[in-house]
């Protein structure tokens, strides 16, 4: 897990505060109106951008510990439906935080921010995996979750409800896909070995 980025009540009070600039100022210094920027963030646009993602990963978490799902799967759609929630008046700054990260050489603070917020949804929902399916349920959530936050951003629906819908059929796809596999491993265990087969038992 890539470590966090440096957090401080000083840092997270300054992007809180030059959010709703963000939307005219862009990622800019000249968003935070307190003079600290270039000692808070030195770094520039990639730096605020990856503090703002962990501050929405730490206020996702904290919100998440009052949901009432119990079941993981229904918990991860909670979690997600509470994100886009909570970061609905920012929607403007989240796609200019998106243009920002696609540059090439913002690729590794794209990836850490990203591998960061999967992360978070899990652990907000509850999961335990360890091993080889702690990788493989974090690739296929982040393959949906950024499908989600691209259809998010053109949405223009009452609270999210059409990206709620989409996030839905997404996550059935991906319940499908569990069920043919396991079913397709139940199956292929079920096989005798090619080293127990007997000379006549090919016809």
């Amino acid at each position: 897990m890539t470590p966090a980025p440096e957090r401080s009540p000083e840092r997270d009070a300054a992007i809180v505060a030059m959010l709703p600039n963000v939307a005219f100022d862009g990622w800019t210094k000249r968003a935070i109106q307190d003079g600290d920027a270039d000692l808070l963030f030195p770094l520039g646009a990639p730096e605020m951008i990856e503090a703002f993602c962990d501050l929405a990963d730490r206020q996702m978490e904290e919100g998440a510990a009052h949901l009432a799902e119990t079941r993981l799967s229904r918990r991860v759609r909670a979690v997600i439906a509470l994100r886009l929630e909570q970061n609905r008046p920012h929607k403007e700054a989240i796609r200019r935080a998106l243009g920002v990260l696609a540059l090439p050489q913002n690729a590794r603070i794209s990836a850490a921010t990203a591998a960061r917020t999967i992360d978070a949804i899990w652990r907000s929902a509850g999961d335990e995996s360890a091993g080889f399916s702690w990788y493989s349920k974090r690739a296929i959530l982040a393959a949906v979750y950024g499908a989600t936050i691209l259809y998010w951003l053109r949405d223009t629906s009452e609270d999210d409800a059409d990206t709620l819908a989409f996030l839905d059929r997404r996550l059935a796809g991906v319940g499908r896909m569990g069920k043919l596999r396991a079913k397709a491993d139940d199956l292929l265990g079920r096989l005798p070995k090619p080293g127990k087969l007997r000379m006549g038992d090919t016809g």
